[in-house]
């Protein structure tokens, strides 16, 4: 294989040429709700796996999930966005040339996840702390490697047990946060829904965005032809935001910036 077409097979994402999307966070309860997104259904792959390494995946995911949790009020933050949700789009069911079935089946949705987080009252969370199992496992984690057998023997005593019997812990743990975590996908989607794409160019590898006044952008999303082979930087607030694009260089190098014209699409999200 030529050097050239070495480089092409190192700089070109594995897929069917679908673009590659990349998202940016603008305000700290955004940051928040993708981390959990993405934790969570990180937990539900590995816990419906039976190896014990992927039990032991689970729990460490399961771990840092209730590490953002406990930061700060997420519940009650979540509900607050559910309720303002219901507000706008029931009220969205009064104007014209609107699809009053669809709207009205996702009001629906948002009450029920509303009422489930509700009915999962403050003292939600208290499984998990009260724990000792798990309390122990939370404790040693801020340890390199101080999950492993000598330091946690009851741990390596449960990941002997069967994988029905680990499955069904798991199952019983991650059931108490999906009010919460199904509550905020579907705000993601609808954040992600709310966004316009917008086809533009970044000269030279760069592009510089001002925000208009009104309602803040929550989310930023960059959108790339997958063969181009660059992926962006972002960095931005409420008011601007620039997306730098780099090119692959492989592992064992930094990503160099690019110095040609960049075309992708650009979606802001509400």
């Amino acid at each position: 294989m030529s050097e050239a077409a070495a480089e092409r097979v190192a700089v070109s994402p594995a897929g069917s040429g679908e673009p590659l999307v990349f998202e940016q966070p603008l305000n700290e309860r955004m940051r928040a709700y993708l981390r959990l997104d993405f934790l969570f259904t990180q937990a539900l792959f590995h816990a419906h796996s039976h190896s014990q390494w992927a039990s032991r995946a689970s729990i460490a995911t399961l771990i840092d999930i209730i590490a953002i949790i406990t930061r700060s009020d997420v519940r009650a933050d979540v509900l607050k966005e559910l309720e303002r949700k219901i507000v706008v789009y029931t009220e969205f069911q009064r104007r014209p040339n609107i699809d009053v079935d669809r709207l009205q089946a996702l009001v629906a949705n948002l009450s029920r996840l509303r009422t489930e987080l509700l009915d999962a009252n403050s003292a939600w969370l208290q499984p998990l702390r009260d724990s000792p199992f798990l309390a122990a496992i939370r404790h040693r984690s801020s340890v390199p490697g101080g999950t492993c057998n000598f330091d946690l023997p009851d741990l390596s005593f449960w990941l002997a047990q069967s994988c029905a019997a680990r499955e069904y812990a798991l199952s019983e743990w991650l059931a108490l946060l999906r009010p919460l975590c199904d509550s905020i996908a579907e705000l993601l989607w609808l954040t992600r829904q709310s966004g316009r794409i917008r086809a533009v160019v970044a000269a030279n590898g760069t592009f510089h965005i001002a925000f208009d006044r009104g309602p803040p952008v929550l989310l930023l999303r960059v959108s790339v032809p997958s063969e181009l082979g660059v992926f962006p930087e972002i960095s931005g607030s409420h008011y601007r935001a620039s997306v730098r694009f780099v090119s692959w260089q492989g592992v064992s190098e930094r990503a160099r910036q690019v110095e040609r014209d960049v075309p992708f699409d650009l979606i802001c999200c509400h």
